[in-house]
């Protein structure tokens, strides 16, 4: 049984800080939920359980290696308050805009400087429940290989693309270069949301921005178009992840009408 001393442990433990991730590819998945998810898609590498977590997801684990660990280490493996006995330890999916672009997307959704991990999290996992192709985390967003933010995506983050990349400008013209049509999401937008339905009917990618400052008004201008979401009473701005469910959702609806 490996104590917290172990170096497997402690190498382990790195992958909680983005630097660790970035430097060795890989990422922690914690409890039976995201590690069956993960399992699936092939991207375990090894699993780190209590006694008690082995013996109770014994037919889950399969042949996944597994190195019972234990409790003291398992506090220092997770990242949650309530541990559930089980970490894994992961690849990192290899996803690229080349690839998701070569495919002929209908609809992706882009988010520019999203900093908050469950609203990326959520993001993803509502991208992937209204048939997106993938996820672009642009500019200073969060990692989405982030603890919280693998969580509150539910395990959507193994079945859907999450690009990151540096410039979200790059990002825009890129989009619009392979054919897809780019609305950003603004307070001030000249087209209600209500209105675009003939025109969410096309190849489209959904700009967001970071939840303090929305879109910038430099990203702004690189779209097609200005969509804003309508709204009564004294609401003047929504989360950016409810913000999303709303329009991915209306892209969604659209395209299925064709």
């Amino acid at each position: 049984m490996l104590s917290e001393r172990s170096s497997r442990v402690t190498d382990a433990v790195k992958l909680q800080r983005r630097a660790g991730r970035n430097a060795t590819g890989r990422f922690l998945a914690e409890g039976p939920n995201l590690i069956e998810a993960a399992a699936r898609h092939g991207l375990i590498e090894t699993v780190f359980a209590t006694e008690t977590a082995e013996h109770r997801y014994r037919p889950m684990l399969g042949d996944l290696e597994v190195w019972m660990v234990s409790e003291r280490a398992m506090k220092a493996l997770s990242e949650t308050v309530t541990p559930a006995g089980l970490v894994a330890v992961c690849r990192l999916p290899d996803a690229t805009l080349d690839a998701v672009l070569a495919a002929d997307p209908a609809l992706i959704a882009v988010a520019a400087d999203l900093s908050d991990p469950g609203n990326a999290g959520t993001l993803i996992r509502l991208a992937e429940a209204m048939g997106a192709a993938a996820v672009v985390l642009a500019g200073d967003s969060v990692d989405p290989y982030n603890a919280k933010c693998v969580r509150s995506s539910a395990g959507s983050i193994f079945s859907i693309p999450v690009v990151t990349e540096d410039d979200p400008v790059t990002v825009i013209n890129r989009l619009r270069r392979a054919g897809l049509h780019v609305l950003a999401t603004t307070l001030n937008g000249d087209l209600s949301l209500d209105d675009a339905e003939e025109m969410l009917a096309r190849r489209t990618a959904w700009v967001f921005g970071s939840e303090a400052r929305g879109l910038s008004e430099d990203l702004a201008m690189l779209s097609d178009r200005r969509v804003r979401i309508p709204m009564s009473g004294g609401v003047d701005s929504l989360n950016v992840a409810v913000a999303a469910a709303i329009c991915l959702y209306q892209s969604a609806r659209a395209q299925r009408r064709g």
